[in-house]
């Protein structure tokens, strides 16, 4: 019979591995602090030591992860870098640590939907959170980042219209709930939102207006994709302060957004769930 067995901590990928010798068992602990230079260590003993370990890791992460929470949920950009860079030492998953922070701008978001906070705090919330995530993507490979956001989304004003406030808010709000936003400013054309959207490979067109004379502008958005068989490959979402549910219906839009928390809602049911 192989009595051989391992043990896995959560902070790492590897194994602690262990075999029956005389003396009782033969560990190979290379990344555990406290076991650096043991050779041979009792199989009770062992068992102890790692719960304990165990339990001082999971005590650490939540401390750091509640932590990055209250910094969002405060506004505090200072107190989100340092909790970011005690997360990265310390060795919570990133994307944890990025869930939690998500989970904080939400909250944010919620509030000010429900107008119990006003746009500076959401600008201040969504500047810690960023400034967070920037800390803790450094830690992570390339393929780690991509897999840590919820999709890509290119947004912009339409041609003529060079209102951006909304449109700003909506993308920070997009940004702050882990979307990649690529921001086209405003008077944008038609075709540029096309070609860039084709360029970094977007999931989904964010097309705002606030005037009543640019809102066919974001029928002439779908109507090209159609022309152009590029339909199906981008979701639409419409927005602004003439535009209606009706509105994104008749044109054959994918999601209308009232307000910025409405536009989140929408792009995480077309593009996550």
């Amino acid at each position: 019979m192989d009595l051989s067995w391992h043990i896995h901590l959560a902070s790492t990928s590897k194994a602690l591995r262990c075999k029956p010798s005389s003396g009782g068992h033969i560990c190979t602990p290379e990344s555990i602090p406290w076991l650096q230079n043991v050779n041979r260590i009792s199989e009770p003993k062992l068992i102890k030591e790692t719960e304990n370990y165990m339990v001082t890791l999971i005590h650490m992460s939540q401390d750091v992860l509640a932590s990055l929470r209250n910094a969002i949920l405060t506004y505090d950009e200072d107190a989100a870098k340092a909790a970011a860079e005690q997360a990265v030492k310390t060795k919570v998953d990133p994307m944890t640590a990025i869930r939690s922070l998500s989970g904080a701008i939400s909250e944010v978001g919620e509030r000010f939907h429900r107008q119990e906070i006003f746009l500076p705090h959401v600008v201040m919330a969504a500047d810690a959170m960023q400034a967070a995530v920037d800390i803790i993507h450094q830690s992570m490979s390339s393929e780690e980042v991509s897999k840590s956001t919820l999709g890509t989304i290119v947004v912009g004003t339409v041609e003529g219209d060079l209102h951006d406030i909304g449109k700003n808010i909506v993308m920070m709000m997009l940004v702050s709930a882990g979307f990649e936003v690529v921001d086209l400013g405003r008077d944008v054309k038609v075709d540029d939102f096309i070609r860039r959207a084709n360029e970094v490979k977007a999931d989904m067109i964010a097309v705002s207006c606030l005037m009543t004379t640019t809102m066919p502008y974001q029928r002439e958005v779908v109507e090209e994709l159609k022309r152009l068989n590029l339909r199906d490959k981008f979701k639409v979402i419409i927005g602004g302060g003439p535009v209606t549910q009706g509105w994104a219906d008749a044109i054959g839009a994918d999601g209308y957004g009232e307000d910025a928390y409405a536009a989140v809602d929408v792009a995480k049911r077309l593009l996550v769930t």
